[in-house]
C-alpha cells in the first residue's frame, strides 16, 4: 500500500496490530477521502499500463488496489458495530455512500474492463493454471455479473442502486440496534421471577444496578431474552417480551418495513438490469447451488423429510402442556419442561461446567491437536473495550499465521448476535507469507455476582462456530488476496464453522474444557448422558425453523411482488406459519429485525439456505473424525490442507471431494438429527 504523508491519521496505513487507542471519529472522513484517491490512482495505473500485460501488472495490481480502503472501512464499520456513538455513526454514514459508489464503479470502468480483456487475450493468460487461472476467470465473470457490459445509462443506474442499497441496509441495521436498546422491562417483585434460574436473576439484577434502578432489568439482548422465554413461569411477562422482540424496528421512528419494500425492489431491479430473472439467480450464480430454484428444491427436500416428525413433536408438546393450544411465547417454556421430564435434564445444570476462560482454553487445545497450531493470548494490544482480548495463532514452527480479537459480552453500544470478521487478509507469495488479522464477537452472559462468565451449551457451540470461521480465515495460504481466507461461496463458508460445533458434543473433547468453575470436576457421566440423549429433542422443530427462514428469504428474492402479494410482513408471516409450532399473531413482524437478510447490501439475502446446505456438508465431513478419532491429526491436517488453507483457490465442490474422496451424503444430517428413520 502506498504510504502517505499524514502520519497522524492511524487509518491511513495498514498496521497489523491495529491502533484502536489512537483512532478517533475525526480521522474517518479525511482518511477515507485520501484512500479513495489512492485506490482510484491504482486503478488508473492498471489502465495506463502500456507494457505487455502480465498477471502481476494487471491481476495482482487489481487484487491490491483497494487494500488500504478495505482496511480502513473495515475498522470503521467494526467500531460502529461494537462501540458506536452518534458521532461515529454520522461519520460512517457520511463516507459510506461514496465508498459504495466507488466499489460499484470498478466493474463499470470501461478502461479497466478493456485492460482485463486485453490481458485475458495474452499468451500468458491462456496458459494460466490453478489459482491464477481461477482468479482471472472469476474476475471476468464477476465484472460481467456486476455490469461491465451494460451501456452508459445502465451503468449509471446500477451505480445509483448500489449506493442506495448501501444506505438503506445500513439504516436497517441502525434501526434494529436502536429499537432493541429502547426496550427494557423492570421487575420489582421477586415473586414474578418464579422459574428463572439464579444466573439469569443475577444478570438482570446487575443490569438494573448498572442503570441505577431497583429490581431486575430485562432487555431484548440474547442472554436476557432467551433465559426469560425459556424459564419464566409468568406467561403474561413472556408474552409481553416475545411481542416486543418480534415487533422490533416497527415503531414510527425505527420502522424497517418500508425499507424492506425498497431493498427488495432495488435488488429485483438490479438483477433484471444485469439480465437475471431475479436477485436469487444473480447472487447464487457463483455459489454451489448456482440458481435459486436449486436452493428451493434443496430446502423442499429437507422439508418433506422433516415434516412428519415436526407434526409429531408439536402434538406431543401440546399433550405434555395439558393445554388445548400453545401460544408462540409458550413454546420454549413448555419445551424446556418437556425436555426435563423426558430426559431428567436441565440445561442450566451444565452452566457451572462452562466457564468462558476454560471453554476458550479447551477449544485452543482441540484445534492445536487437530491442526498443529498454537493459540496464545498476547496482552497489551490496543483494543476498543477493556473486556476485549487479543490472541495470536502460530504454526508448530512458530510462524505467525494470524491474530484476532475476541469481544464476548453485550453492551448497549454493540449490536446483537455473534460474528467473525476480517481486518487483514494475508497472502502466501511463496517466499513471503503475510499473516491474517480478524475478530470474533459474541453476546454471551457476562460475569455476575462474583462468578466467572458461565455459559450455556448453546453459547459454547456459538464460540466454537465463530472460531471455525476464524480458522478458515487465519489458516489460509493463498497467493491471491481476494481468493484467500473465508472469501468463498456463501453456501460453503459455513462448513468450517459448523463442523467445529461437533466437538462440543464429544466426551473426550468436553473433558478438556468442561470443568466445574468451583471444584474443577468434569461433567458427571449421568449428566453427560442426559445431555446426549436430549440432543435430538425437537430436532425437527429446530430444522423447520431454519428451513422457514430459508424459504421466506428465497420467496422474497424470487417470487414476491407487492402488487400481487401485498404487505411484505403479512407475506412473510404466511410462509413462516408453515414452519411454526404455534399460530403467529397478525402483529408478528420478526423480519423487520432480521439483519441477516437486510443488514447489508447482499449479506445472506437469497442465501439463508446456506446454513442448511453447509450443515449437510459438516455432518458428512465430521464422519471422518468420528470414524478415525476426533483428535486424529491425520484427518485434521487433511481438513486443514484441503479446506481451511485453500480459501476460494479451487471450486468448493472439488475441495470437498478432495477431503472426503466423494460427493456429500445428504443423509448424514438426517442421521445426526435422528430424522433419517422416520423420513424413509
Amino acid at each position: 500500500m502506498k504510504q502517505v504523508s499524514d502520519r497522524s491519521n492511524p487509518l491511513l496505513d495498514v498496521e497489523f496490530r491495529i491502533p484502536f487507542d489512537r483512532i478517533r471519529v475525526e480521522h474517518v472522513e479525511p482518511a477515507v477521502k485520501e484512500l479513495l484517491h489512492q485506490a482510484s490512482e491504482s486503478i488508473e495505473r492498471i489502465i495506463a499500463d502500456r507494457e505487455p500485460r502480465t498477471f502481476v501488472s494487471t491481476m495482482m495490481e487489481l487484487d491490491t488496489a483497494t487494500e488500504g480502503l478495505e482496511y480502513a472501512m473495515g475498522i470503521v464499520k467494526h467500531l460502529e458495530a461494537v462501540a458506536t456513538t452518534p458521532e461515529l455513526r454520522a461519520a460512517y454514514n457520511k463516507v459510506q455512500p461514496e465508498v459504495s459508489a466507488f466499489y460499484s464503479s470498478i466493474p463499470l470502468n470501461e478502461g479497466l474492463w478493456r485492460a482485463l480483456k486485453a490481458y485475458a487475450a495474452t499468451d500468458e493468460a491462456k496458459t494460466l493454471t490453478g489459482t491464477r487461472k481461477r482468479y482471472l476467470t472469476k474476475t471476468i465473470d464477476s465484472f460481467r455479473r456486476h455490469g461491465a457490459e451494460l451501456d452508459l445509462e445502465g451503468k449509471a443506474r446500477l451505480s445509483e442502486i448500489d449506493v442506495e442499497l448501501a444506505k438503506l441496509t445500513m439504516k436497517f441495521s441502525e434501526n434494529v440496534l436502536d429499537s432493541t436498546n429502547l426496550y427494557e422491562l423492570i421487575v420489582t417483585n421477586e415473586s414474578s421471577l418464579a422459574g428463572l434460574p439464579q444466573s439469569a436473576r443475577d444478570a438482570a439484577h446487575e443490569s438494573a444496578r448498572a442503570k441505577g434502578v431497583e429490581g431486575w432489568r430485562f432487555t431484548l439482548q440474547q442472554p436476557s431474552y432467551v433465559a426469560l422465554m425459556t424459564y419464566l413461569d409468568d406467561g403474561a411477562i413472556r408474552e409481553q417480551v416475545w411481542r416486543a422482540y418480534t415487533t422490533r424496528a416497527t415503531d414510527a421512528e425505527h420502522d424497517n418495513r418500508p425499507l424492506i419494500h425498497e431493498i427488495l425492489r432495488l435488488r429485483r431491479e438490479k438483477a433484471n438490469l444485469l439480465g437475471f430473472p431475479d436477485f436469487a439467480d444473480l447472487v447464487l450464480e457463483d455459489r454451489m447451488a448456482h440458481r435459486g430454484q436449486r436452493a428451493q428444491e434443496f430446502l423442499a427436500d429437507l422439508k418433506q423429510k422433516t415434516e412428519p416428525r415436526f407434526q409429531e413433536e408439536n402434538r406431543e408438546l401440546v399433550e405434555f402442556s395439558g393445554k388445548n393450544k400453545l401460544k408462540p411465547w409458550d413454546i420454549a417454556y413448555y419445551a424446556e419442561k418437556q425436555r426435563a421430564a423426558l430426559y431428567d435434564f436441565d440445561e442450566e445444570a451444565l452452566r457451572p461446567y462452562f466457564p468462558l476462560e476454560s471453554v476458550v482454553r479447551g477449544m485452543f487445545n482441540i484445534v492445536g491437536r487437530l491442526y498443529g497450531i498454537q493459540v496464545v493470548e498476547n496482552p497489551g494490544a490496543p483494543v476498543w473495550d477493556q473486556a476485549v482480548k487479543y490472541y495470536e495463532i502460530r504454526d508448530e514452527s512458530s510462524e505467525l499465521m494470524g491474530a484476532f480479537y475476541a469481544d464476548w459480552f453485550p453492551r448497549e453500544n454493540k449490536r446483537g448476535g455473534a460474528w467473525m470478521d476480517a481486518f487483514i487478509t494475508g497472502v502466501d507469495l511463496g517466499n513471503r507469507f503475510a499473516p491474517h488479522a480478524g475478530l470474533i464477537c459474541g453476546n454471551l452472559t457476562p460475569p455476575v455476582a462474583g462468578r466467572p462468565a458461565l455459559l450455556t451449551h448453546r453459547d459454547v457451540e456459538t464460540i466454537f462456530h465463530e472460531f471455525g470461521h476464524l480458522l478458515h480465515h487465519c489458516l489460509s495460504r493463498v497467493e491471491v488476496r481476494s481468493l484467500a481466507g473465508a472469501n468463498v461461496a456463501w453456501d460453503f463458508v459455513e462448513l468450517p464453522s459448523q463442523i467445529m460445533e461437533n466437538w462440543c458434543w464429544e466426551r473426550e473433547a468436553l473433558d478438556l474444557f468442561a470443568r466445574h468453575y468451583e471444584t474443577g470436576e468434569r461433567i458427571p457421566e449421568d449428566l453427560f448422558q442426559k445431555m446426549t440423549r436430549a440432543r435430538q429433542f425437537r430436532a425437527a422443530n429446530a430444522q423447520m425453523r431454519q428451513l422457514g427462514f430459508g424459504f421466506v428469504d428465497l420467496a422474497f428474492h424470487r417470487d414476491y411482488t407487492p402488487d400481487r402479494d401485498g404487505d411484505v410482513m403479512e407475506y412473510a408471516r404466511k410462509i413462516l406459519q408453515q414452519y411454526s409450532p404455534a399460530e403467529l399473531p397478525p402483529a408478528y413482524n420478526m423480519m423487520a429485525g432480521f439483519t441477516h437478510l437486510f443488514g447489508s447490501p447482499v449479506g445472506y439475502g437469497a442465501g439463508y439456505y446456506s446454513y442448511k446446505w453447509a450443515e449437510v456438508l459438516d455432518a458428512d465431513a465430521f464422519t471422518q473424525f468420528r470414524d478415525n478419532g476426533i483428535f486424529s491429526r491425520d484427518i485434521g491436517l487433511r481438513f486443514r490442507s484441503n479446506i481451511l488453507s485453500k480459501g476460494d483457490s479451487e471450486d468448493p465442490a472439488e475441495l470437498y471431494r478432495s477431503f472426503m474422496g466423494r460427493d456429500p451424503d445428504p443423509n448424514a444430517l438426517l442421521e445426526r438429527s435422528g430424522l433419517l428413520v422416520r423420513a424413509e
